[in-house]
């Protein structure tokens, strides 16, 4: 169904296109696009050099520091004024104040909340002067500070820009461990004139409510706006089904409702669960025409005490389902940059890798319709956090009353989309009460005013929505609980960081069981063809001034290279590093979740972090800045397999197990085949052997001894399930870089496809460890990150995007080649 949230409007005239930009001063004129940034705009003009090139970044910082204006005229006929106007401004970011024909008429303080100010009585015939006004967020930021009661801490390293947290603004705009830090600003989403005659549409909301016969009563509820009072024809229709009523509004907001009785109601059900069954929802007034997909569908969370602790499983539609997915960021830095194209296609990546859930993170955006209108459609299961992390915040009466009118907003806002089955308060603000020392000296102080702010969230929510499921924070041991809920697994959600900013082993995954795990991830650096593009051949050295300013986790740079040298040669060159920090990301977030899934029903979610990055960066995304998929996201489409077998090691290393997971409703069997494989490729049988796995569960299917692998030998195997599912893998029992691998003798040819694609078959001699395949273009290949052995061979498929008829050249990469001390080929073809 392609069906979207949409709106027909009355007597609308789009304030959408190009308006005037200029910086208060006067200093600084251009035209800027609308909705947009003011980066952006600035860059297009040449004002200002590309912001993510280079060091650019402390180029473009005094933009932040600016105020800024917009202007544009509107033109009106007289007759058009006999009746009320308002705009509609979706989206002001931040503090922003609106004219008309210069009168006030709107004083924004949110960048989470749509305004809709009255200009009827300032509008005249003829030309219609309008002027927004953005204020510094830096300045802006610093007032709010000073008036404070007490000081409300930031977390200096994510936030080097500081007081974002005393804005309602997207928090990594201040900075973040992978975002740029240059707090941009601008205009988003909706703009427009509107005539009000003689009501508006503010918010349809739907709630189900289950019958005992199995059907489900679906109320529809519509706020409308209506300046006086007035009787209005209100329209409700549910696909095929139609309803009308008459109504009397009186002045302000009036909510109507209409109820349908769904017999036999067709479901709605996560990826890999069954079908995404949408309905198509319209409420029409005056005109006025809100159209929204729906889909029928309960949702439960599921934090009983048991032997461990308590669990934190979904349970939709009366089925535990065990969620598997990553963390979702801003689709870029700059909003001018976020097209829809973009995001979609990130979208369809986490889905394409198996992924059945999304986690949006509380310090970027509430995120547009069409962003859940997608993940509806694609089955992606959303964990909503509202907009609040890794701070303090201030709870004062007036930032109190502006989250909780952000909230009610968002809530109404979002509350029918099928797809978004949690919310939760905010991002790690409980840890942060330990980060600080005003807050550790008066932690009473500090926690007061934290469950403040929580508990307006809370109860804002559930006055907009009674039926949502609340989770307070993430990561969070339980309802009330300020607890570390990092390092304690046995309840709640998780977020485990061990790894990466302790230095641990990637064995020491296997040392937690959470019951849910939000949280997790180990950095990589951005692919070279990506690389080539923000820096020059000079800069390519993980220490040179350009990588570092595209390294924002302290230390991280560091840190891919340590982790590097524990399991690995030091690669021979800058791309062969590369190569290789994608590689150990995957096998650091692969060691996590199928030990993570083995444990299941005791842990019931893993969500990595992150899917996406917002610039071209080093982090811990598995898909690069533009979308391209890196080393780790081709493996996690492996291990997210709904049916999955992986090698696990007991903690004293003398037994592998072979887990076996299955997330389906049906039992499938397992048939397995294990090998020995040596150094120089040759394969010979180790064991076979099948099993049957018991619907949405985990179980060991065999277990070998350790000491049954030589120590010159490496355990291959493959798998098949009776669903048609099936993999394969390799496991090292100590270290790669203890391996006295010989050359693979990897060759490539790429044959043309049609269409712009190119058949590419793999051949090697000998035994090739994770074989990646690169090429100069952007494009999609259908597999990559695999292994080979003595004499196979593998077809891949690479689908360029975007235009252009250059004929890619590839390049191909494996465990040896990336140290071995004569140079690799790295033009393995220019194609045929």
């Amino acid at each position: 169904m392609s069906f979207e949230t949409t709106t027909v409007q009355p007597e609308t005239i789009d304030l959408a296109g190009t308006w005037q930009l200029s910086s208060a001063d006067g200093q600084h004129r251009t035209t800027i696009h609308l909705p947009g940034d003011v980066h952006s705009a600035l860059a297009d003009a040449g004002l200002i050099p590309e912001p993510y090139f280079g060091a650019n970044e402390a180029v473009v910082q005094w933009v932040a520091e600016q105020d800024w204006v917009f202007e544009r005229e509107v033109t009106l006929a007289a007759e058009a004024l006999d009746a009320p106007w308002y705009l509609d401004l979706e989206s002001l970011d931040t503090i922003a104040s609106v004219f008309v024909n210069d009168q006030l008429v709107l004083e924004a303080e949110n960048c989470f909340r749509r305004y809709r100010p009255d200009v009827g009585g300032v509008l005249k015939a003829g030309v219609n002067r309008l002027k927004i006004v953005i204020r510094s967020s830096i300045a802006a930021g610093a007032e709010l500070q000073a008036a404070q009661p007490f000081y409300i801490p930031h977390q200096e390293l994510n936030s080097p820009i500081p007081n974002g947290n005393m804005l309602r603004k997207p928090q990594c705009h201040f900075g973040w461990d992978w975002n740029i830090a240059i707090a941009p600003l601008g205009v988003y989403g909706t703009l427009a004139l509107r005539k009000l005659a003689p009501a508006r549409i503010e918010h349809v909301q739907t709630q189900q409510i289950p019958r005992a016969d199995g059907g489900v009563d679906l109320l529809v509820k519509a706020t409308l706006f209506a300046e006086e009072p007035c009787v209005v024809s209100v329209a409700f229709g549910l696909d095929e089904r139609k309803d009308r009523i008459d109504c009397a509004l009186g002045a302000g907001e009036t909510v109507v409702s209409q109820g349908f009785t769904l017999a036999e109601p067709r479901l709605w059900w996560p990826a890999g669960s069954g079908e995404q069954a949408l309905y198509a929802l319209t409420v029409t007034v005056a005109g006025e025409t809100v159209a929204r997909q729906i889909g029928i569908r309960s949702v439960e969370l599921i934090t009983d005490p048991d032997a461990a602790g308590a669990r934190f499983a979904l349970k939709v539609n009366g089925r535990e389902i065990f969620c598997r997915g990553a963390n979702w960021i801003p689709a870029d830095a700059l909003m001018s940059r976020a097209t829809r194209e973009a995001t979609e296609d990130l979208l369809r990546s986490a889905a394409d890798a198996n992924m059945n859930m999304i986690r949006i993170w509380g310090g970027g955006f509430y995120e547009a319709d069409r962003f859940y209108d997608l993940c509806d459609r694609l089955g992606l299961m959303v964990w909503q956090d509202f907009m609040f992390a890794c701070n303090l915040y201030p709870s004062t009466p007036d930032f109190l009353a502006n989250v909780e009118a952000e909230v009610d907003y968002q809530v109404r806002r979002l509350a029918s989309h099928p797809s978004i089955v949690l919310w939760c308060g905010d991002n790690e603000l409980v840890g942060a009460l330990t980060w600080f020392p005003e807050s550790r000296e008066n932690r009473d102080r500090y926690l007061v005013s934290y469950d403040r702010l929580n508990r307006v969230i809370e109860v804002a929510m559930k006055k907009a929505a009674p039926e949502l499921i609340w989770w307070p924070s993430s990561p969070s041991s339980g309802y009330l609980n300020f607890g570390d809920a990092w390092h304690a697994d046995g309840s709640g959600d998780m977020h485990y960081w061990s790894v990466w900013h302790e230095n641990k082993s990637f064995d020491n995954y296997r040392t937690v069981r959470p019951r849910f795990c939000s949280e997790f991830g180990f950095q990589s650096y951005t692919s070279m063809p990506l690389v080539r593009q923000f820096a020059e051949a000079k800069d390519m050295n993980i220490a040179s001034p350009v990588m570092e300013v595209h390294q924002k986790n302290v230390g991280g740079n560091e840190r891919i290279a340590g982790t590097m040298f524990r399991y690995f040669r030091f690669p021979r060159d800058f791309d062969s590093f590369v190569y290789l920090s994608q590689i150990q990301q995957g096998l650091a977030i692969r060691t996590a979740v199928e030990f993570w899934r083995s444990l299941k029903p005791h842990c019931m979610g893993t969500l990595y972090w992150q899917l996406n990055d917002t610039w071209p960066v080093a982090s811990w995304s598995s898909l690069d800045y533009g979308g391209n998929w890196k080393a780790m996201h081709y493996m996690v489409r492996r291990f997210f397999q709904p049916v999955a077998v992986a090698a696990i090691p007991s903690e004293d290393g003398k037994t592998i197990a072979f887990s076996m997971v299955n997330d389906t409703t049906a039992p499938v069997t397992v048939e397995l085949e294990t090998f020995l494989v040596s150094l120089t490729g040759e394969r010979r049988p180790l064991m076979a052997v099948a099993g049957t796995c018991s619907p949405d569960a985990a179980a060991t299917l065999a277990t070998i001894e350790a000491n049954d692998i030589p120590a010159d030998h490496l355990l291959f195997w493959h798998f098949t399930a009776s669903n048609g599912m099936n993999g394969e893998g390799h496991h090292v029992a100590a270290t790669y870089k203890a391996l006295e691998l010989q050359p693979s003798g990897l060759s490539l040819k790429a044959v043309p496809a049609g269409d712009g694609a190119y058949d590419l078959t793999v051949t090697v001699t000998g035994l090739a460890l994770h074989v990646m395949i690169e090429a100069d273009r952007e494009g999609r290949y259908s597999d990559n990150a695999f292994d080979l052995t003595a004499g196979e061979s593998r077809t891949i498929r690479f689908t360029p995007v975007g235009g252009g008829q250059a004929v890619p050249r590839f390049h191909a990469y494996d465990l040896h080649t990336s140290y071995a001390a004569s140079a690799p080929v790295r033009d393995l073809s220019a194609a045929a």
